[in-house]
């Protein structure tokens, strides 16, 4: 346990508790975190979440600008849904991806575990994608990946790490439970006008 993986994980905490009130400082404060992150991981040779920590970055830009643009035309940040067959067409596409950068992790790099490394960070980028639509199904798929990725760290002896992840299961079911509340009183609200 190092002081990095401490502050990353205090910055991580802090930023996934700001998506869930759906406070615009979570995109900032997750850009740290992505930053900090991408050094650790490099370290630990996890070329796949250290390229993923880098990505983030220009994701986390992209999540900044839309619900910054959004927030000025809405007093609160609306909650979307993303139907089924969407939902597996891009986990398909995604996992496809996946097993590419893991044939690239492979073959270009010495990469501890390639293969599941590329598949996180290839399903990791597409919920955070989805978190800039802010679709509620944001919040069971970061819990599925959530739990492979404790089992990850913990194997690469990143226990710091992996109790984060153990304590992003816990916040994502919190967050899903509050974004679909949300998204119910949303709904009431449409209907009723």
């Amino acid at each position: 346990m190092s002081l990095l993986e401490i502050i990353s994980v205090l910055m991580s905490v802090l930023g996934v508790t700001l998506t869930i009130r759906r406070n615009i400082w979570c995109w900032p404060v997750n850009l740290v975190a992505y930053g900090l992150y991408a050094k650790l991981f490099y370290d630990y040779q996890l070329y796949g979440e250290t390229i993923l920590q880098c990505v983030f970055i220009g994701l986390g830009l992209y999540g900044w600008w839309i619900w910054k643009a959004q927030f000025k035309q809405q007093e609160q940040l609306a909650i979307n849904r993303i139907q089924g067959l969407r939902i597996i067409k891009h986990v398909f596409f995604t996992m496809c991806a996946g097993l590419i950068f893991g044939l690239g992790l492979d073959y270009f790099t010495d990469a501890s575990i390639p293969y599941l490394d590329a598949q996180l960070a290839s399903l990791s980028l597409l919920i955070t994608y989805w978190t800039s639509k802010r679709y509620l199904e944001i919040w069971p798929a970061w819990i599925v990946v959530d739990i492979i990725y404790v089992m990850m760290f913990m194997y690469k002896d990143l226990y710091l790490t992996a109790g984060l992840y153990g304590a992003f299961i816990v916040l994502a079911l919190l967050g899903y439970l509050q974004w679909k509340k949300k998204y119910q009183v949303q709904q009431q609200t449409v209907y009723s006008l």
